[in-house]
């Protein structure tokens, strides 16, 4: 018969386990999965499942999703790609932009418990390697934090990108703008370009040609176009790909291309002809978009990476939409 000290105990190990950070993981049912996701503020693209999807198939990887549990309750979502032979004797496993929590979590303490359960679940040993871009604000208390859970940063570099509150009314949106910003703009309006909008793969052709030729030219960091068909062909299923065209005279002068996922969207490329540039046609297209978007119940933009160094102008342009910089982690092993 057990003792009152014997409950007593048995009660402080059952909340102290709860206390702790478990991770489900082989999540299987999408339906569940998507409407978790939608929960997620800012998801961000590459922890989506149609682009986990892409990624696995383009790069011979399994999907593993995880339902993250805090104090015994779902607290966020994770999804990590991976690869191993010789029943993971060789094994490899990339988790990108992860996790993403709940509305209530995603604390410092929250991420070093994800951590603690991770490792133990796939501790470091000869033959595994491990890659993680987290998703945590880049500041010192976090390196601390990534290096304390025995993680090392691989790049000296963090990662950047602008948000776009979408919740906010379209006159308030243009306001904010900034003011040159809002000057080509308003040239664009002037200029008699036909805006059009495809989510079933209208002018994606068009697009990845001009885009992989300008790529090739100017030797800017991008997608490959291999990587765009193939992700191309999971978001179109879900009629989640938006395909933005400028027309002058029923000719495409520029285009960009949207992927939505969950309640945000990311711009993911864009292409502007000679004439695309003259006619400022990229700021009428972008700011088309936010249009789009808010009628599909997205709440957050994402205006793609920027980088400082390398790609100041199109730095500025994005920064010109009146978005928040944030700014997370780089790459860890």
């Amino acid at each position: 018969m057990k003792t009152i000290q014997d409950q007593v105990d048995m009660m402080q190990k059952a909340l102290k386990n709860l206390s702790k950070c478990t991770i489900e993981w082989n999540f299987q049912d999408l339906k569940y999965w998507s409407q978790c996701f939608e929960r997620v503020n800012r998801s961000n693209l590459l922890q989506c499942h149609s682009y986990g999807v892409a990624m696995a198939c383009q790069n011979h990887q399994r999907i593993n999703k995880g339902l993250i549990y805090r104090n015994g309750e779902p607290a966020g979502l994770v999804q990590m790609l991976e690869a191993g032979i010789l029943k993971n004797s060789i094994h490899a496993i990339v988790l990108d932009r992860g996790p993403l929590w709940f509305d209530g979590y995603g604390g410092l303490e929250d991420m070093k418990a994800f951590l603690d359960a991770f490792s133990m679940q796939f501790p470091r040993r000869f033959g595994r390697k491990i890659r993680i871009i987290p998703e945590i604000k880049n500041n010192n208390r976090s390196k601390i934090l990534m290096e304390k859970c025995g993680f090392r940063p691989a790049s000296e570099h963090g990662y950047q990108t602008i948000w776009l509150d979408l919740r906010k009314e379209q006159e308030v949106l243009r306001k904010e703008l900034k003011k040159s910003w809002r000057n080509c703009l308003s040239q664009a309006e002037r200029k008699g370009l036909e805006i059009t909008w495809s989510d079933e793969g209208e002018n994606f052709s068009w697009l990845m040609k001009h885009y992989s030729i300008d790529k090739h030219a100017k030797a800017y960091d991008g997608p490959s176009v291999k990587t765009m068909i193939g992700l191309a062909g999971e978001f179109s299923r879900g009629k989640n790909m938006l395909i933005g065209t400028a027309m002058l005279d029923s000719q495409p002068i520029a285009a960009i291309l949207i992927f939505v996922h969950g309640k945000s969207a990311t711009y993911q490329i864009g292409y502007s002809s000679e004439e695309g540039r003259k006619s400022k046609a990229h700021y009428l297209l972008l700011w088309s978009v936010l249009r789009q978007l808010k009628e599909r119940n997205v709440d957050d933009f994402d205006l793609g990476g920027i980088n400082e160094q390398d790609a100041k102008g199109v730095r500025d342009f994005k920064l010109g939409m009146g978005g928040q910089v944030v700014k997370t982690l780089g790459l860890y092993n």
